[in-house]
């Protein structure tokens, strides 16, 4: 027998669309499997219908993202023309959401999970935003980047953290430390990258994403102050995980594990050295902190 839609799970209603939106699904399963190792592994400690909405969100965010920086760079798209994409794609973003349909399978799975869930334009608008300023901005005030780092990587916490409260009530108060939390985590992750990729987004993206930050003088004082930031981000996120539902508690402190044992890495590499290394975690570390979440264990 068939397993049920997530539409049909989700409303309860059998639809002639039912092995459309099981593809869809699928195929952003599988996106976030090829694409991202850390998030792949954090995904599986997710109860199952929570882990096909987070699946859904990631593969929207890293089609969008593929759109500004991979692929439609890659296949010789102007700068005019990438921006036109990515409006399109925000265009067919909206509109999958408002009617449940879209002809772009990952479009259509952000869809479904969008709507059960309660993700709208609150949400994606500040996301598709920042991915706009890639187009464009090539360095950040203080203020462009703190309205960056909210749409590109705050929002998408707290598109997961829909998914995650989806069913469960929660008191206002504890809601609003989780959307702190959430908005914490997302940001750490994202200056981590920031981080971890300045040889990367400067020499192959013309990009200086950290304010008054230059890869020619980067030095140990730069990236002290950057680590405090991100270690304050983490701590706050952390200090919020047992306020998780159970259904999504071991991922999310799966994934902080897994950035802060990156964070670590990079503050044991020479500053000097951040220019041309991108530092990672290795496999066995992965697996054998995806072991201790899996068993309960809390940063």
């Amino acid at each position: 027998m068939n397993r049920p839609s997530l539409r049909a799970r989700a409303t309860g209603a059998t639809t002639g669309g039912a092995l459309y939106d099981d593809v869809a699904v699928e195929t952003s399963a599988r996106v976030i499997e090829r694409y991202s190792t850390s998030f792949g592994m954090a995904s599986r400690l997710l109860g199952p219908d929570v882990r096909v909405h987070v699946r859904n969100i990631y593969a929207l965010v890293r089609v969008a993202d593929e759109i500004v920086d991979g692929v439609a760079r890659d296949a010789g798209l102007s700068p005019d023309e990438v921006a036109a994409r990515l409006d399109a794609f925000e265009t067919e973003t909206d509109l999958a959401v408002s009617t449940g349909y879209s002809t772009n399978l990952v479009v259509h799975a952000f869809a479904i999970t969008a709507r059960t869930v309660g993700i709208s334009r609150d949400l994606t608008g500040p996301f598709f935003a920042s991915m706009r300023a890639d187009c464009t901005r090539t360095a950040h005030t203080p203020e462009s980047f703190q309205t960056y780092v909210y749409g590109s990587a705050e929002v998408i916490g707290l598109m997961c953290l829909r998914a995650f409260l989806h069913g469960h009530t929660v008191p206002d108060d504890q809601e609003a430390r989780l959307i702190n939390g959430a908005r914490h985590l997302g940001a750490a992750f994202q200056k981590v990258n920031f981080l971890r990729d300045l040889s990367a987004d400067f020499d192959g993206l013309g990009r200086s994403y950290f304010p008054g930050v230059e890869l020619t003088s980067f030095g140990e004082d730069d990236k002290r102050r950057l680590l405090a930031d991100i270690d304050e981000d983490l701590a706050i996120s952390s200090a919020t995980l047992r306020e998780l539902p159970s259904s999504s508690r071991r991922a999310v402190a799966l994934a902080q594990l897994l950035f802060g044992e990156l964070t670590e890495r990079i503050r044991q590499t020479p500053a000097s050295a951040l220019s041309h290394t991108r530092v990672r975690v290795p496999t066995p570390v992965k697996l054998r902190l995806a072991a201790g979440a899996a068993a309960g264990k809390l940063p």
